[in-house]
């Protein structure tokens, strides 16, 4: 880089700015525009460009539904395309150092988010533990994860277009990263929620094979995927709301009408509570999700982990104590114990131990808490559980943690909900939107807390291994026990907490 900011890739010449001591270059196309015969279609390789882009500028968000989650993290989705394939560097410099490279994926349901999001602004993190920050975009919804393989086998992909979209930027990354400073043979992942599901799910992708050596997964395993057979329905309910009868019918429709059929689609699947927590553990009723096509995405991804793929990768996977809280403030709900009952009968049959355990856990818990903690377990805490499982049988190197920090944000209902942990590992405490989930202005035991968590993760991604700063020593998981790092005002390490409800779920298939 010389002292214009300017760095040289493979595609041409880009043009950052300095923002304190970290260079940001955002809006970086990593993938040709996935639009007109590019839909449906795996990523192409990004084109070239004459003269200087400038980078001052976020790139388009992928195509999505408005509000929703992202609506709590600072940002409100602007700028929508089809035309969304861009990454944003954050680098302490462009020089021939060889920093390890943290790759953002971000969450939303594989529905919504965007890199751009201000939780998401790679700066501290760069800063304090001199490393390259990476985020990306990806395609989202029924563009990026609508299963057309039955219908045309052109489109065998199309069920995991989103994550080989991924792929392509880690490949940029590779091909790139140097140039701004990083090192293209130390690269970490690292999601929240979809995108956690998304690393989990890159474990067993072969397009991404070689392009990552750690992961890190927050709130989300490798659980979230559908075989053919269910995406199909998924699809033909789609395609009844486009009006479309035929390949043909969904090619010529318009990007937004997709996406706003996709969305209606999971917006009735969720208003089916019997479908949202169910005993296979993936209570999130998700319409978009990666298909396990046989080809692009072999097998099931949690199968592949349990047979050995990617057993070099060092993993660092935890959950929040209260994950479904989140869910519960979007859509709140006043259930009394009859009604509470009627649901797990529903969903475990007359597995009468559910309720018992959970009330044995929770003895002052009301109803919607009881439930809201079932699902918590359902939807995140347990998937994360199996995937820690499948990577035992190969002896994988597996490191647990559990977010409990309560907010007092919403009168204490958050509670330590989905999501919250995000700007403690960005360290952006002050940044918009973090101090409604947090309920004020960070003081010093957070700011503390999110040191400690900054610390792990950046450790980990320098050496594989998140021991680090004033933390408790922290095994890995190897089956014999269950050790988990407990982040809150007091870090500790605590074996197998909640234990009774791991033991319970172990007995639900």
């Amino acid at each position: 880089m010389d002292e214009t900011g300017i760095v040289a890739t493979t595609q041409g010449r880009i043009e950052g700015f300095a923002d304190g001591d970290i260079w940001q270059f955002r809006g970086i196309p990593y993938a040709a525009s996935p639009i007109g015969d590019r839909r449906f279609m795996p990523p192409a390789p990004p084109e070239s460009w004459d003269g200087v882009r400038s980078g001052r500028e976020f790139g388009a968000t992928a195509m999505q539904s408005a509000g929703g989650i992202t609506a709590f993290l600072g940002d409100a989705v602007k700028d929508m395309s089809e035309d969304c394939l861009f990454l944003n560097v954050f680098t302490p410099g462009c020089d021939e150092t060889k920093r390890p490279v943290m790759v953002w994926i971000h969450g939303g349901g594989f529905n919504s988010g965007s890199s751009s999001i201000p939780w998401y602004d790679g700066s501290s993190l760069a800063t304090r533990g001199d490393v390259v920050v990476v985020t990306i975009n990806y395609r989202l919804g029924a563009l990026g994860f609508l299963w057309l393989g039955d219908l045309d086998s052109r489109y065998r992909s199309s069920g995991v277009n989103g994550l080989l979209d991924q792929a392509a930027a880690l490949a940029w990354v590779k091909q790139n990263i140097a140039s701004f400073g990083g090192d293209p043979d130390n690269v970490t992942i690292f999601g929240e929620s979809a995108g956690a599901m998304s690393v989990s799910t890159l474990l067993a992708l072969p397009a991404a094979r070689g392009l990552f050596h750690r992961a890190i997964a927050q709130s989300g395993a490798a659980s979230n995927t559908f075989t053919p057979e269910t995406a199909s329905v998924i699809t033909s309910r789609v395609m009844a709301k486009l009006g479309a009868t035929s390949i043909e019918d969904v090619l010529a429709a318009s990007a937004e009408t997709i996406i706003d059929a996709g969305g209606s689609v999971e917006g009735a699947l969720f208003a089916d509570t019997s479908a949202i927590a169910g005993p296979t553990g993936l209570a999130l009723a998700m319409a978009s999700q990666p298909v396990v096509d046989g080809e692009w995405l072999p097998m099931d991804p949690l199968a592949a982990v349990m047979s050995g793929e990617a057993a070099d990768v060092p993993l660092l996977t935890g959950t929040n104590l209260d994950e479904w809280n989140l869910f519960r403030l979007m859509s709140p709900s006043s259930l009394d114990h009859p009604e509470l009952l009627d649901r797990l009968e529903r969903v475990f049959g007359d597995r009468h131990e559910v309720h018992d355990v959970y009330a044995a856990a929770f003895p002052d818990a009301s109803p919607d808490e009881l439930w809201s903690a079932v699902l918590t377990d359902s939807g995140f805490r347990i998937p994360a559980l199996r995937l820690i499982e499948a990577r035992m049988h190969g002896l994988a190197p597996t490191w647990q943690y559990l977010f409990s920090w309560k907010s007092p944000a919403f009168g204490g209902v958050l509670g330590s909900c989905h999501a919250l942990e995000i700007p403690f590992v960005f360290g952006v405490l002050d940044n918009p939107g973090a101090s409604i989930f947090l309920g004020g202005e960070a003081g010093e035991d957070l700011c503390r807390l999110s040191d400690a968590m900054q610390d792990a993760w950046l450790a980990f991604a320098r050496a594989g291994d998140p021991n680090s700063g004033d933390l408790p020593e922290w095994p890995e998981a190897d089956g014999a026990e269950w050790p988990v790092m407990v982040f809150d005002t007091v870090r500790e390490l605590v074996d197998d907490p909640a234990g009774a409800q791991r033991l319970l779920w172990s007995g639900i298939q």
